[in-house]
């Protein structure tokens, strides 16, 4: 039965005059500020280039402030630390930020997700140049599909990034993991920079890389990324049945993988400023499955297109600036099963996803100490696919932030309130009901003492996140009435940095956080009377309570010779808190108690040495923990050494890597065995 229904185009009365209420907010105050704008104020073309390299000074020296100033917990990987790391993508280098789980299914085309603080997968936004990379299929982003081969700087704020000057979409997750792409620098005076890369090393890995970067007038810059990766995917594993060992072949791990990235950056002559990305992707990969006496010998298979085009505009106007916001993104999906066969043959499913996102932000300084922001977004997602009786879901969401910030020398505090209307249209059977949610956030920094070096900071959040259309229109399922995942958090913790002249250390800094979060209404698949066809419910509380550590270093131990080592830890009680459940008071499927990391890299004229050691500790893959469900400890070693030296005057960086240097056997998910001892190797030239 098609189900029509007014409110799609007209919505109830409350939609309505919010979203027109939100849009003239977003719109015409702009616009009416522009209109009023003095011409004068633009800036002269010949003072350009000085002022872009005043402003990549003051990122460079921003970088330890804003890890210190942060009013949420803050950690950052960049520029040559992200070079140093044995990381292929984006996923192999957020394992290295206390606090994080990584689900990694093994292998180079293996599903990999972030889990923060235990809150589960979609409770983290992944932002590209400051945009939401969206899912609302599934909620969840493969962070193994980005390379680092065009990243600059990684960021992972717990609770959200501590500026109010952002879209609504920053105020609307438990934690956000922030991607900037590699940004055209041309304070050295050059016109033209191209750097070309390949990599290449176990399971046929190819993986050729070319970046171009041009400055098309004093006002105008460019920036072409391409990538091109293919691998066969196969490695050794131990399996074991409890009596003996034997070595198996993982063969479903094979992937083709092209990118292809177009960025446009510039600056008017009234001083403000736009962006331009165009992102193309695909693939065609197998995907892994697990490992069991009757693995099939029919791997499934993937098959990914994914694009978008977004633009960012941002001008100042005295005391008002404005952020604008536009995206438009298309992905497609098709997924081959033939472990299953239906009247057609093989199972053979296709998905098609658009989204279209708006946002406008409107900041106003009232004082020199006091700042109101009004960040207004819109998001329109459509989901198609061939199921039998598929929904065709289309779902709204308006999201409004009101936010105010006091900044004074030795204390800053920022709060504020986020509204979300959500309103789902179905075609095939009954569509979630219209949500209308409230929810706030305090954010506190503070410096007790005289000395800059020490910081005290804390916050409080209360957030949810919507199911989303495979929890709510996925055919097996059958559609349910689910409620939004709430979770509110608490965070005291501090940070103290200090440096040193002409020492042996040069600097120490160490940040600690104490942390509890609170999840009810887990949307959760459980088993149904078919035990083939499972059913989405809300179940359960989960407490969790942990402490986050981390320590860094760097040493001068001689003209030539320098020395960084940092340490991060991780502890984390996270307990089902439901006394109806089963479970009660059991640990949470696959959080461990302990984990860590360790860097170290060290430099010496030409030559640079890095290693790194992970642990993750005991922990169980089922809600009941008892000897049956008990997952080993596991830990990696991984060492790079890269050789910098110069061909036609140009620098050349030359690098051999070892991961899991000691071939531990190990598996992050329970049958899904990761690789052991792997090698690569790769050339990188800038003209």
């Amino acid at each position: 039965m098609i189900r029509k229904s007014n409110a799609f185009y007209g919505m109830n009365c409350r939609l309505s005059v919010f979203f027109k209420a939100t849009l003239w907010l977003g719109l015409f105050t702009p616009l009416t500020l522009f209109a009023q704008q003095d011409a004068s104020k633009a800036k002269k073309a010949d003072s350009i280039d000085k002022v872009n390299q005043l402003k990549e000074v003051q990122i460079r020296t921003l970088k330890i402030s804003r890890r210190q100033t942060s009013s949420t917990p803050l950690q950052i990987l960049s520029g040559e630390e992200l070079q140093k790391l044995n990381s292929l993508s984006v996923a192999d280098a957020v394992r290295y930020f206390s606090g994080v789980q990584l689900k990694d299914y093994g292998g180079l085309g293996g599903l990999k997700t972030i889990n923060v603080r235990s809150m589960g997968t979609n409770h983290t936004a992944v932002f590209y140049d400051g945009v939401q990379l969206g899912n609302a299929q599934n909620g969840q982003v493969d962070l193994g599909k980005f390379s680092l081969d065009n990243i600059e700087e990684i960021e992972l704020y717990n609770g959200q990034k501590s500026t109010i000057f952002q879209p609504a979409k920053g105020f609307a997750s438990g934690s956000s993991l922030y991607l900037k792409s590699k940004q055209p620098d041309f304070s050295d005076g050059r016109t033209q920079k191209i750097r070309a890369a390949i990599k290449g090393g176990s399971f046929g890995l190819l993986n050729p890389s070319l970046l171009w970067q041009s400055k098309i007038s004093n006002r105008v810059y460019s920036s072409l990324s391409a990538e091109y990766k293919n691998a066969h995917g196969r490695y050794k594993f131990r399996s074991t049945n409890g009596v003996y060992d034997t070595t198996q072949v993982r063969t479903d791990g094979d992937i083709e993988t092209m990118r292809l990235e177009l960025g446009l950056n510039g600056i008017l002559p009234d001083s403000s400023k736009w962006r331009v990305k165009l992102y193309g992707y695909r693939d065609n990969q197998g995907l892994p499955g697990a490992v069991v006496a009757n693995v099939s010998n029919f791997p499934q298979r993937l098959w990914n297109r994914n694009a978008f085009l977004q633009s960012s505009y941002e001008k100042n106007i005295g005391k008002y600036s404005l952020l604008a916001t536009a995206k438009y993104a298309n992905d497609y999906q098709r997924y081959l099963n033939p472990e299953r066969i239906n009247i057609n043959g093989f199972e053979e499913n296709k998905y098609h996803q658009q989204e279209i996102y708006l946002s406008f932000v409107n900041k106003l300084e009232m004082t020199k100490y006091w700042d109101i922001v009004l960040s207004a977004d819109y998001q329109w997602n459509k989901l198609d696919a061939d199921l039998y009786r598929f929904a065709y879901p289309v779902r709204n969401t308006v999201l409004t932030a009101l936010a105010t910030q006091f900044k004074l020398d030795r204390f800053d505090i920022q709060a504020n309130l986020l509204s979300t209307l959500k309103y789902d249209q179905t075609r095939e059977g009954p569509g979630d009901p219209d949500r209308n949610e409230l929810t706030p956030t305090v954010m506190v920094s503070w410096q007790p003492f005289n000395q800059k070096e020490f910081r005290v900071r804390s916050f409080y959040k209360s957030i949810f996140r919507m199911p989303t259309f495979n929890d709510l229109y996925y055919t097996y399922y059958g559609f349910v009435v689910l409620k939004p995942e709430y979770t509110k958090q608490y965070d005291l913790g501090f940070t103290y940095l200090k440096a040193y002249e002409n020492k042996l250390l040069s600097q120490f800094s160490v940040q600690a956080d104490l942390y509890y979060n609170k999840v009810r209404d887990k949307i959760m698949a459980v088993p149904a009377n078919n035990p083939v066809r499972w059913r989405m419910e809300n179940i359960g509380l989960v407490e969790i309570k942990g402490i986050d550590v981390n320590i860094q270093s760097a040493w001068q131990l001689g003209p030539d010779l320098k020395l960084n080592a940092g340490i991060s830890y991780t502890y984390q009680q996270a307990i089902d808190a439901d006394k109806k459940s089963d479970s009660y008071k059991d640990q949470i499927p696959y959080t461990p108690w302990h984990n860590g990391s360790f860097l170290a890299s060290a430099s010496y004229k030409k030559l640079s040495f890095n290693y790194s050691y992970l642990y993750t500790g005991e922990r169980y893959d089922q809600t009941a923990n008892n000897i049956n469900n008990y997952v080993l400890p596991w830990y990696t070693h991984d060492a790079a050494l890269h050789y910098h030296t110069k061909f036609n005057k140009k620098a050349m960086r030359l690098t051999a890597e070892i991961n899991n240097l000691l071939n531990q056997a190990y598996e992050v998910v329970t049958n899904f065995p990761m690789p052991g001892r792997h090698y690569r190797f790769s050339l990188t030239y800038n003209y």
